[in-house]
């Protein structure tokens, strides 16, 4: 057997982080197994449905890396297909026209709470031996409604959830296809999920109600089932459902927000997923141990702690080249200045292994590409005249040392010594001057890689 899973996003919405899990579950196993990953876009709900979200779902995969075999199929493309199997089932029986309006349906419901039961479609149109069938209204255009089997159960293995059983007396005889002919949601997935030859479908556990109905019209088609596993939601830091603020925001939010996309699907693998105590691996890493085995049957819950330390190990990690290019325009937007400063990559490699997100990267890195701008309050309590003489003193020496942190640092210290300072005495008023700050990192290293001109301009308001 061919693996064959696939992603089917509703185009209602941004791609979220419990879509995005989905997907990468599903692209994950067809990779372990050599198989197929199909993208699938279900847009037949016309009123909700929009190019734009379609677009957001084509972009958080493609940000993600998530890249389809086969697709984007589109269900809308598929009506004729839809048409001609809703003709077949109609001819043999396992589906029928219904004539019952919207109000007669909702008035049947009414009767059955009224009297305890369970609200469903009483099957008055439904066409049994025997039964005479009411007269068929004037000018009314009827749905076409699914033959449900009346006894027995759907069962199936659920890879996450373990057994589940539904009798068929729980399922009503569903609407597959609405008075103008447009199929309805659970016709269309059991179609195309038939055509498409899904093996394995890994989803939502929100669509297991959706299951049973969708393994009975499979059936009634002759169809092969797939394997179903239903992942359980993805809840916020307080236990209660993911907000948009915690994390079920659009995945396109967390690249202007500063993360990686290998942190982002290494996070998602470990909500709901494990391979041992593994924390960090790579993409190529959790397909080759990627199964259906270690699924949590338990919700996991949304950490934004973690994925600030995840997203900090691959920032430090990655090229200081690409780092550049992601952060370049974020800075240039706050006023960074680049002519006569120092390489935006060495700042980076200077800079990055203290910083969580691209976007604190970019904002630190604006030390070295803004003109300082300290408090006057900080210079007075630091530029003092007792310090000016060591100020001064290094600001000479640093017209003529070799430019290079060791001896910056020798310089720094033997001026120390020569007027009995400790480090802080003189590192804080030369942060302040340098760079209008007083944290920054090693001030050394700082001033190394603002190159002798800048730091003797700088230096050169404290002269005698």
């Amino acid at each position: 057997m061919t693996v064959r899973t696939r992603f089917a996003p509703s185009p209602t919405g941004y791609l979220h982080v419990g879509g995005a899990r989905t997907a990468l579950f599903s692209w994950a196993f067809a990779r372990h197994f050599g198989g197929t990953f199909v993208l699938r876009i279900e847009d037949t709900d016309l009123e909700r449905s929009t190019p734009e979200a379609v677009q957001a779902i084509l972009d958080g995969m493609n940000w993600l890396g998530l890249h389809h075999d086969e697709g984007p199929y589109y269900q809308m493309k598929r009506m004729e297909r839809y048409s001609e199997v809703l003709a077949d089932m109609l001819a043999k029986g396992t589906a029928y026209h219904c004539y019952s309006s919207p109000e007669e349906v909702e008035a049947m419901r009414e009767r059955q709470r009224a009297a305890g039961e369970k609200p469903r479609y009483d099957g008055t149109w439904r066409p049994e031996a025997g039964k005479a069938l009411p007269a068929i209204p004037a000018d009314r255009k009827p749905v076409i409604r699914f033959k449900n089997p009346l006894d027995g159960e759907v069962s199936w293995l659920d890879v996450v959830k373990g057994q589940i059983t539904i009798g068929n007396r729980e399922l009503d005889d569903l609407v597959i296809a609405r008075p103008d002919g447009t199929p309805t949601y659970n016709f269309c997935v059991a179609v195309d999920d038939w055509d498409m030859q899904i093996t394995h479908v890994i989803r939502g556990d929100d669509h297991v109600n959706n299951t049973p109905r969708q393994i009975n019209i499979l059936n009634a088609l002759g169809a092969t089932l797939p394997h179903y596993g239903h992942l359980p939601m993805i809840l916020g830091p307080d236990g209660q459902k993911l907000s948009k603020r915690d994390g079920a925001a659009s995945v396109m939010d967390y690249p202007l927000q500063g993360y990686l996309p290998e942190t982002m699907l290494n996070y998602l693998a470990r909500l709901g997923w494990s391979h041992g105590d593994d924390e960090i691996f790579s993409m190529e890493q959790m397909c080759s141990w990627f199964d259906l085995s270690h699924l949590s049957a338990s919700a996991a819950q949304f950490n934004p702690e973690k994925l600030a330390w995840i997203n900090n190990h691959y920032i430090k990690a990655a090229d200081n080249v690409r780092l550049a290019g992601l952060i370049k325009q974020q800075m240039l937007d706050d006023g960074a200045q680049f002519d006569n400063a120092p390489a935006l990559e060495a700042v980076i490699a200077l800079l990055k292994e203290r910083t969580n997100t691209t976007v604190e990267l970019g904002q630190a890195a604006m030390l070295f590409y803004r003109q300082p701008a300290a408090d006057p309050a900080l210079m007075t309590q630091h530029v003092t005249e007792a310090i000016l003489p060591a100020l001064r003193q290094y600001a000479e020496l640093c017209k003529t040392v070799e430019w290079n942190k060791a001896a910056l640092s020798a310089a720094m210290k033997q001026t120390l010594a020569d007027f009995s300072l400790k480090m802080p005495q003189l590192a804080m008023p030369l942060r302040l001057l340098l760079t209008g700050q007083l944290q920054t990192p090693s001030i050394d290293a700082v001033i190394e890689l603002f190159g002798r001109e800048v730091v003797t301009q700088r230096l050169s308001v404290i002269a005698g």
